[in-house]
C-alpha cells in the first residue's frame, strides 16, 4: 500500500516508471504560470512495469476522493491501468473504450472520467514531421514495434478514414509477447479497417531487425515499446539495417536512445530521417492538461509555439521556431 498524502493545493499526477526524470517535472511550473493555473503542482506516481491491479485501483481511488487532486497523465501502464480500474470510472471516452487504455484521468461535474489522447497526440505529432502526402507519393510502409497504448492509438490515426488516400500501403506490428498482439489485433477488426496489417510476434531484436530490412525504401519504423526509456536496450541489435530513405522515430526523448544511435550510425551512408519523441512528449501534455484544467490549448499557432518555446527553455535553452 502506498501512503496517499491528500493534495494540499491543485495538483497533476504523473503515472509512469521513473517520474523524475521527466522534463514535465521542470517544464510544468513554467507551463502553469503562463497558463494562469496559479498555485499549481505536479506529483509522481512511480509503478514498476506490469505493476499489480490493486496498486492501480488505489492510487485511481485517491485521485477520485482527494478534493485537490485534479487528475492524471498516464504513461507506459495505460493498458493495464485500464483493466484494472475500468469500473472505477463514471466515463470512458469512446477512444479508450476502443482502444481499452487510459492515458488521461479528469474529473467533470463530479464525475471521474477516463480518456484516451493518444489517438489525438501522435497523430499530431507524426504529421509534425511528415509532409502532406507522404506515403500517397512514397508508396512507404509503417512498422512499428511494441503493441501498446501507443502503437494501437497511431495504429487507429493512419487506419481513420480521413486519410484515405494518404495512408501506408503495409502496417506491421511485432511484441515480444502474443497476447499484446492479440488484443492489438482485435482491437483493429473492431475498427472495421481494410488496410493492410501483419501481425508479428518477436521475442528477439534479430526478428524486428529481419522486419526492418524487409521494409520497402522510405518507410516509417517507430520504437514504441519504451525501450530506451522505462527500460535499457533497444527493439533492434547492432545488426540492423534499414532501407533507404528510412524515417526512424523513437517516441522517447530521454533514457540511453540506443534505438536513434543505431539509426545515427546509418544516417548518412542511407539518407536515413531521425526523430525524437520531443514533438510526442509536447502534444501529449498539453492534451492532457488542457482536459485535466478544462482550458483550450490549441495543437498549433501562436500559442502552442509560445508553449514548444518555454520547454525547450527550461530544458535545452533553445527555441522551438
Amino acid at each position: 500500500m502506498t501512503d496517499y498524502a491528500p493534495a494540499t493545493q491543485p495538483t497533476l499526477y504523473f503515472i509512469g516508471v521513473t517520474t523524475a526524470k521527466s522534463s514535465i517535472m521542470s517544464v510544468f511550473p513554467a507551463w502553469a504560470d503562463y497558463l494562469g493555473l496559479k498555485n499549481t503542482v505536479i506529483r509522481g506516481i512511480d509503478f514498476p512495469l506490469h505493476a499489480a491491479p490493486d496498486a492501480y485501483r488505489e492510487a485511481v481511488a485517491f485521485i477520485r476522493d482527494d478534493p485537490m487532486s485534479l487528475g492524471a497523465l498516464v504513461t507506459t501502464h495505460k493498458i493495464d491501468l485500464f483493466n484494472a480500474c475500468r469500473d472505477m470510472f463514471d466515463e470512458i471516452d469512446p477512444h479508450a473504450r476502443l482502444m481499452e487504455e487510459t492515458s488521461c484521468i479528469s474529473k467533470r461535474d463530479g464525475n471521474l472520467v477516463c480518456h484516451a489522447k493518444d489517438p489525438i497526440s501522435s497523430g499530431l505529432a507524426l504529421d509534425a514531421f511528415l509532409p502532406d502526402g507522404y506515403f500517397e507519393r512514397t508508396g512507404a510502409e509503417l512498422f512499428s514495434i511494441g503493441a501498446g497504448g501507443s502503437t494501437i492509438a497511431l495504429t487507429w490515426h493512419m487506419m481513420h478514414s480521413r486519410r484515405i488516400g494518404d495512408r501506408p500501403s503495409r502496417i506491421v506490428v511485432s511484441n515480444r509477447s502474443q497476447h499484446r498482439i492479440n488484443d492489438i489485433r482485435r482491437i483493429h477488426s473492431a475498427m472495421g479497417t481494410t488496410l493492410p496489417v501483419d501481425y508479428v510476434l518477436a521475442p528477439h531484436p534479430t526478428d524486428n531487425d529481419a522486419i526492418v530490412s524487409s521494409l520497402k525504401p522510405a518507410s516509417v519504423v517507430i520504437n514504441a515499446t519504451g525501450l530506451g526509456k522505462d527500460a535499457p536496450g533497444s527493439p533492434l541489435s547492432d545488426a540492423v539495417r534499414f532501407p533507404p530513405q528510412t524515417v526512424v522515430w523513437d517516441l522517447n526523448y530521454r533514457g540511453d536512445l540506443i534505438f536513434l544511435a543505431q539509426a545515427r550510425a546509418q544516417q548518412q551512408a542511407l539518407d536515413l530521417q531521425i526523430e525524437d519523441g520531443w514533438v510526442y512528449f509536447i502534444h501529449g501534455w498539453t492534451q492532457v492538461i488542457s482536459e485535466v484544467f478544462h482550458i483550450e490549448i490549441p495543437p498549433s499557432g501562436a500559442k502552442f509555439d509560445a508553449i514548444s518555446n518555454i520547454a525547450l527553455k527550461v530544458t535545452k535553452g533553445k527555441s522551438w521556431r
